[in-house]
């Protein structure tokens, strides 16, 4: 019997590794200034023309690539437009709730607003959208019940 990748490290039954992710920002200055301050990232290693942060355990690196990000595409989410390309991290809830009020408290524009969707239903989650200085959206979320998170 053959056991996929997938079903080997499930979020149920071991520790999930840290993803890495790069994407492009217009300005290093903006992006350490949004990703260290605001966010709250540490910084890892940098260049002049990238800077790697420490996002909730994870390793996303901001490459300086003028003119590249912003947005692209929307898909309708639950009476939401929700920004196509994007990303973020699955919190638990009181570290969903100190993110949201740390961005409130730094003036930031939510593309959708800290709130609660699929109220009730398999899946149920809070979820806000903003986006860096760059354009680039970022959205994070808690899920009522972790087990739902690949739930179908």
């Amino acid at each position: 019997m053959t056991v996929s990748i997938v079903e080997q490290h499930s979020v149920a039954t071991s520790p999930i590794r840290p993803f890495h992710l790069a994407f492009p920002v217009h300005c290093l200055a903006a992006a350490r200034a949004f990703y260290g301050e605001v966010l709250g990232c540490e910084e890892g290693r940098s260049s002049d023309r990238w800077i790697d942060f420490n996002l909730f355990g994870h390793q996303i690196v901001a490459h300086l690539v003028p003119g590249s990000a912003g947005e692209k595409h929307r898909n309708p989410v639950d009476g939401h437009d929700v920004p196509v390309p994007h990303f973020g991290v699955v919190l638990e809830r009181a570290d969903w709730d100190a993110l949201a009020e740390r961005l409130r408290a730094a003036g930031t524009v939510f593309g959708i607003e800290p709130h609660v969707r699929f109220a009730g239903q398999v899946g149920e989650q809070a979820t806000m959208f903003f986006r860096d200085p760059s354009g680039n959206a970022l959205e994070f979320k808690s899920f009522a019940d972790d087990a739902m998170i690949f739930a179908t």
